[in-house]
């Protein structure tokens, strides 16, 4: 009973789910990971961990990479409305440098597969946003990485009026962030 709609980007690998939703008067129901669908479009991914996370308006986190452990991450939206970024870092890549980003939101249930080798991050719009993402690798705090969120050779579009004036919040770490070649 479940099915995914998946649509490639303009980045080879970098790919969004919709997930089939099936409801009724009482609600609805949808996978959100089925080994077999997601082989069946090309996407290969051993899943190990899963996370969460919780934020408010206006927290941008990443961009975050793992250097030598590089996980692939399936993001998605439990609560709330975000925009969504990753950057194609795979240096044998004809899109390395360039990035994709769009709105991931509990209402539109869309998912992210955001391949290995890749920077992720993403900007609070709504109240508050709860993410969910499956990672094919551990986390490794001595691997961690990242990119400027705001790398002028990258000119992310970052819908930074969605915070209708509240200030970005950027933790100290992703403040220091070197821009790409640094």
């Amino acid at each position: 009973m479940g099915g995914f709609n998946f649509i490639p980007t303009d980045i080879a690998g970098l790919t969004i789910v919709e997930p089939v939703l099936h409801g009724d008067e009482r609600g609805y129901f949808m996978e959100t990971w089925q080994v077999s669908d997601f082989a069946a479009a090309g996407i290969q991914a051993d899943f190990v961990q899963d996370n969460q996370s919780g934020s408010q308006r206006g927290v941008l986190r990443g961009l975050h990479y793992q250097r030598q452990h590089p996980q692939a991450k399936l993001v998605r939206v439990l609560a709330g409305e975000v925009y969504d970024v990753a950057v194609d870092l795979r240096p044998d890549s004809p899109t390395c440098g360039k990035h994709f980003g769009l709105i991931l939101s509990a209402a539109n249930r869309r998912q992210l597969f955001v391949p290995r080798g890749f920077a992720h991050g993403f900007l609070v719009l709504s109240d508050f946003a709860e993410l969910a993402y499956r990672c094919d690798a551990p986390y490794h705090p001595e691997d961690e990485a990242g990119v400027a969120y705001n790398d002028p050779t990258l000119n992310i579009p970052w819908p930074l009026e969605a915070l209708q004036g509240q200030p970005l919040v950027l933790s100290e770490r992703d403040r220091q962030l070197p821009c790409l070649g640094q």
